[in-house]
């Protein structure tokens, strides 16, 4: 909640001091020690500046509870603030308190120099003292005087002090994240938990171990920045808090209620205009058919799926709704405006493009573009289907392959958000078989005339089915995976090759006479399907006969 609270000079103070605080592991110079000094007075210098911002607020505050009739609720409101602020004020001297010490142990002043802590820090006499500063905050046990442990308690408990005043006003654990405990132990702090030369280390000894005068200084007056912020986000949500129930429309923007967001070319839009005022200072419960909906900035968001099972002959279905506005006016009077709204409920139609639609052909990848036009670009469509897979097939919305599965009717079920839309039916076709045609370097061989009875080799293509392929060309891939040659003179055969579609015939050549036939048995043909599968395809002419001349 408070996060963005700090001043855009806060937000690079404490960059800085963590930038420095980093440069206290190095061997670091008198000049980057004066970088310290002039980071702690810049930090003095913006925590009072808060501190006055803060108390302008909690008198603005005072002034609107007196001003609106002392009411309870935001008496309660004020005197949270008043306490929070009181108990600010009182961290804040305690950790003044800590550095005059700190100045004081480290040997004042240098002459001329004299005063309290508003003085000149760089005539610290301990300015370059790496020792005392460490020794009076870190642990008894580590040796130290143990005085962190009281500072690591403070910061805590006013943290939890704001959470508790804000909780009782009505401040929900999102209101609080923000408010976290100030003063953490390397195992609790997340900048540190998981770093090894860290770990285990107590507040007091993160905060303070090796650290020059100057730069604890700094760490306090950063920490006095941190109770300061706690402070002005509390008085922020406060504020917010005084009135809450009062209905004030400070909150103003046009609307316009158009008859249509769809407009064809040269056709008129027509609107209407008019302005919403809302309270920033209330949140109404809005309905709509007794529904509650979310609201956010004084705006509801009236949302649910328009379904209808009969419709009329144009397509359309009448439908109503009640929304409901309920506030509490001033004197806790609740007060509903409600008002019935018409709309209608246009009967979709599934419109599907393919290069056939009638049928889908059996395992393989029927591209399909499935279409409502009156969800126009609220169509957010899913695809499920009855003996067959579906695959989304493109980017655009509505592509879909579908592939059945077995040779029975395919039932497309179309759904758009998860809404089901209605369904198509499609027959299911054969794949046609290819034809298997053989084939010389010299081209396809005329099986009427025949080849020369030498030839060395022959091709064994599978074509398939012109219109299938035209159709369907990414699953119309098909290859002759084995077949038997033959060499057949005077009706018996005198020597046989087994292979696939290159057929080397050297080994029946040299018997081979003119008159002779080669009797080509094709024992297996396979096909690539659309996603790259091979599976054995069982629908070819099984026998091929080529006469030798």
């Amino acid at each position: 909640m408070a996060g963005g609270k700090e001043t855009p000079r806060q937000k690079l103070i404490g960059m800085m001091y963590l930038v420095l605080t980093a440069l206290l592991a190095l061997n670091v110079s008198t000049t980057v020690i004066d970088k310290f000094v002039f980071l702690d007075d810049s930090l003095v210098r913006a925590n009072r500046e808060t501190e006055e911002r803060n108390a302008l607020v909690l008198e603005s505050i005072v002034s609107l509870v007196n001003e609106t009739g002392n009411r309870s609720k935001d008496v309660a409101v004020m005197e949270a603030a008043q306490e929070i602020r009181a108990k600010a004020s009182e961290v804040l001297k305690e950790l003044t308190l800590i550095k005059d010490t700190l100045v004081t142990l480290t040997g004042g002043y240098e002459e001329g120099h004299e005063g309290d802590y508003k003085g000149d820090a760089k005539h610290l006499k301990g300015k370059t003292d790496y020792d005392k500063v460490g020794h009076y905050m870190m642990p008894e046990e580590e040796g130290g005087e143990g005085h962190g442990a009281r500072l690591k308690q403070v910061l805590n408990e006013y943290a939890e002090f704001v959470r508790e005043k804000l909780t009782e006003i009505g401040a929900e654990e999102s209101d609080l994240t923000y408010f976290k405990p100030i003063a953490l132990d390397a195992d609790e702090d997340p900048i540190y938990r998981e770093d090894p030369n860290q770990q285990g280390k107590p507040f007091s000894t993160l905060a303070f171990d090796s650290s020059p005068t100057p730069a604890g200084l700094a760490t306090i007056s950063e920490f006095q920045s941190r109770v300061l912020s706690y402070e002005t986000g509390a008085m922020d949500y406060l504020s917010k808090k005084v009135g809450a129930g009062d209905v004030k429309f400070d909150r103003i923007i046009p609307m316009v209620k158009p008859e249509s967001k769809y407009v064809a070319a040269g056709t008129k839009y027509t609107a209407q205009m008019f302005i919403a005022a809302s309270s920033s200072g209330m949140t109404p419960t809005m309905t709509y058919d007794g529904n509650e909906i979310p609201v956010t900035d004084g705006q509801g968001l009236v949302e649910f799926t328009a379904n209808s099972s009969t419709f009329d002959e144009n397509g359309l279905a009448r439908k109503t709704y009640e929304a409901a506005i309920k506030v509490t006016l001033p004197g806790g009077i609740d007060t509903t405006y409600s008002e019935v709204y018409e709309y209608f409920v246009v009967k979709p139609t599934i419109q599907i493009q393919s290069t056939s639609v009638q049928a889908l052909y059996l395992r393989c990848g029927n591209n399909l573009d499935v279409q409502v036009p009156q969800l126009g670009v609220s169509y957010n469509p899913s695809f499920s289907a009855s003996n067959a897979k579906t695959y989304q097939s493109g980017s655009e919305k509505g592509q879909v392959t579908v592939v059945p599965t077995n040779g029975q009717d395919v039932e497309l079920k179309v759904s758009s958000s998860g809404n089901y839309i209605g369904s198509r039916d499609f027959k299911v076709r054969r794949i046609p078989a290819p034809t298997i045609t053989p084939g010389t370097n010299q081209g396809p061989i005329d099986l009427k005339d025949g080849m020369p009875a030498k030839t060395p080799r022959i091709f064994l293509n599978a074509v398939p089915d012109e219109s299938f392929q035209q159709f369907l060309p990414e699953d119309a891939k098909f290859r002759v995976a084995e077949a038997t040659v033959t060499l057949v003179s005077g009706g018996i055969g005198r020597a046989s090759v087994t292979s696939g579609p290159q057929v080397n015939l050297g080994a029946i050549a040299a018997q081979a006479r003119k008159g002779d036939n080669l009797v080509v048995e094709i024992k297996r043909v396979q096909r690539q399907n659309f996603r790259g599968d091979v599976e054995d395809f069982n629908n070819f002419n099984r026998i091929v006969t080529i006469p030798l001349k």
